[in-house]
């Protein structure tokens, strides 16, 4: 038996095309950041009712009903890990602009804790919050809160300005954070020289220039036009996966959670009612409210080869040193045409073809963080199902035109 493996070049462009995807959320499985406990805002001078009717199950529209109270979160409880863009989404008044808040204190809890790296803040005195505030914590808004009579440059060093650093040492870390959004060149423009994503981009140097532990966006990019809100997207993206910051993203917006995130929560009436990964919820919602809110997401363009990867029993595994006529037995066996040589390594080493009795390059491997969309071609028109590896080209499974059209039909269990 001729045995004809991937060129090692290949399997070379294969794992670096997956570690250059994979990168940020790699980066996303850090230490905890932020650590949300039982959090609970109600707006009242007395919260102690309505807290008692939340314990007792009541949702938000009773409390309202019943007490003419509002709540603003009930009972919210995740954690944020360094490196990874979490993003906390849901409708008008489910909740989410109140937990950005909450996070940095605007607004006090009612009860619960929120940790930033073991420190609880929400027991924190005035001035220690400051500090924490001054050092660690950044907020970007929607309104781009420019001051009209300042240039990028002064714009940008405010914060800093405000935390009493020196004029030459807040200017050079303005220059260094406008450079970063490209908008070194226009330093010296006021606002109303700059168009709105060029305004937004200020606003995201300011925030960049005290070099944050997290940084808040709330709605950041939700009043820019469509092509220019795009265009901030791939900017938040570029820097993160140059810098790898913490961030925490507020939006109503399904397809910019799931471009974006590494990470979503999804709010209904102040309740988380679910957390994962795009993929995650896309593929497994919690409940008809997921299902409905990303129901006009392109599943293609938020999942990953790696995702619908499939490695069960009906994948046949040929190991590596196995006798090949065994081999070749074992799929006429089991009534399938193609088997997958795995190394002693895990690495993918071919293709076992029953019809011509050896080992084929064919169909390449695809690396496991290649979007759906860009496989939909090579999926269909493949002998076999395709062949998944990880960035080290270990076999992680195979992507098969069923589990494919299921996909991309919406079904609720896409590997079939």
């Amino acid at each position: 038996m001729t045995l004809i493996l991937p060129s090692d070049a290949a399997l070379s462009a294969v794992g670096a095309d997956t570690a250059r995807s994979g990168a940020r959320v790699g980066e996303a499985r850090g230490a905890v950041r932020m650590e949300v406990r039982n959090l609970c805002k109600v707006f009242a001078d007395d919260p102690r009712p309505a807290l008692a009717l939340l314990r007792d199950g009541a949702g938000k529209a009773e409390v309202l009903a019943r007490l003419n109270v509002n709540v603003g979160v009930v009972d919210a409880s995740f954690d944020i890990r360094a490196g990874e863009i979490f993003v906390i989404m849901g409708l008008s008044g489910s909740g989410k602009s109140t937990m950005v808040r909450l996070l940095n204190r605007l607004i006090e809890p009612t009860a619960g804790s929120i940790q930033l790296d073991g420190r609880d803040l929400t027991a924190l005195s005035k001035n220690e919050l400051v500090e924490v505030l001054r050092r660690d914590l950044s907020m970007v808004f929607q309104s781009f809160a420019l001051l009209p009579n300042r240039t990028a440059l002064d714009n940008a060093a405010f914060g800093l300005e405000v935390a009493g650093v020196g004029r030459d040492a807040r200017r050079d870390a303005a220059m260094r954070a406008l450079d970063k959004v490209g908008l070194s060149a226009y330093a010296h423009r006021y606002p109303r020289e700059l168009s709105g994503g060029m305004q937004q981009r200020v606003g995201l140097a300011r925030a960049l220039a005290k070099n944050p532990s997290i940084l808040l966006m709330d709605e950041a990019f939700s009043a820019l036009d469509p092509l220019i809100r795009t265009d901030m997207q791939n900017e938040l993206l570029r820097l993160q996966r140059e810098q790898a910051r913490t961030i925490v993203f507020i939006s109503h917006d399904a397809d910019e959670a799931m471009r974006i995130a590494d990470r979503i929560a999804v709010m209904e009436e102040g309740r988380i009612v679910q957390i994962g990964t795009p993929a995650e919820i896309i593929t497994n919602p919690a409940d008809e409210y997921v299902r409905a809110f990303f129901r006009g997401v392109d599943p293609s363009r938020v999942l990953r080869a790696r995702d619908l990867a499939r490695c069960d029993d009906r994948v046949t595994l040929v190991e590596e040193g196995e006798d090949p006529i065994a081999a070749l037995r074992r799929l006429a066996e089991r009534g399938v045409g193609y088997g997958y040589v795995r190394g002693r390594d895990g690495r993918f080493l071919g293709v076992l073809s029953r019809a011509e009795g050896t080992i084929l390059n064919r169909p390449e491997p695809v690396a496991a963080d290649a979007p759906l969309h860009s496989l939909l071609r090579r999926v269909a028109t493949a002998p076999c199902p395709v062949p998944v590896v990880d960035g080290g080209g270990r076999f992680l499974g195979v992507l098969t035109r069923a589990a494919l059209l299921e996909t991309l039909d919406r079904g609720d269990d896409p590997r079939g």
